[in-house]
């Protein structure tokens, strides 16, 4: 049990899940109607497309499928992407709590319409229209197709361009379902730029070679 725990101790990563859902919990209940829209007007002009709550949907196995393989695969490629997406959803976390934010872009959307309506109504039914700068989809998504793509395992074409249709996909899903704000990518591109810088990029930087040279590859 002992060598379990240190072979697998980046495990201890997986423990934030228990500051985040409470705390987005608590935005989620606190954050109903008294907030800053966001909007802009090209987000009147792209259409709702039901079939993208395919890749929506998706993003939960892309993200949960990806974090276990680089768990089991390298403890230091797993720390690099816990660390980005870590960072990301924290600030999500705090501009939802000093910015309440929402917007007002939902279609009504009649359960017997199509196949994927019930599946669109459930998800509008759980996932408010608040808290959503900056996008965590679409911040999630760019953070597990840069990992895919920097990995020293998963150099293959057949894992890596499948990842990356599955990403742009995945972020297309949130405009087209009107689940977002073009605002809301746009800020998250903006915060996962300096995140790539720090951990991806060639630039070599104190802070990545401190915390990525030690982890022990599996």
């Amino acid at each position: 049990m002992k060598e379990f725990f240190k072979k697998y101790k980046h495990g201890l990563f997986f423990l934030y899940m228990f500051i985040y859902f409470p705390w987005f919990h608590y935005v989620e209940k606190t954050v109903t109607t008294d907030f800053h829209e966001i909007h802009m007007p090209l987000d009147d002009m792209i259409p709702f497309m039901e079939i993208f709550i395919i890749p929506y949907l998706l993003w939960f196995v892309y993200v949960a499928a990806f974090a276990v393989i680089f768990f089991f695969k390298d403890a230091g490629e797993f720390t690099r992407l816990c660390i980005f997406l870590g960072v990301g959803m924290t600030v999500f976390l705090i501009v939802s709590t000093v910015y309440p934010n929402g917007h007002y872009l939902r279609p009504e959307v009649v359960s017997d319409e199509n196949i994927f309506a019930p599946l669109i109504n459930t998800l509008y039914s759980t996932d408010t229209s608040t808290n959503i700068m900056p996008s965590i989809h679409t911040y999630n998504s760019l953070g597990i197709g840069l990992a895919v793509i920097y990995s020293k395992h998963l150099k293959n074409m057949w894992i890596q361009i499948p990842s990356f249709i599955l990403m742009v996909l995945i972020i297309m899903s949130t405009v087209f379902l009107k689940q977002h704000s073009m605002w809301d990518l746009i800020g998250a591109f903006i915060l996962a730029f300096p995140m790539w810088l720090l951990l991806y990029s060639p630039i070599k930087i104190q802070f990545k070679e401190k915390m990525l040279s030690h982890p022990r590859s599996i």
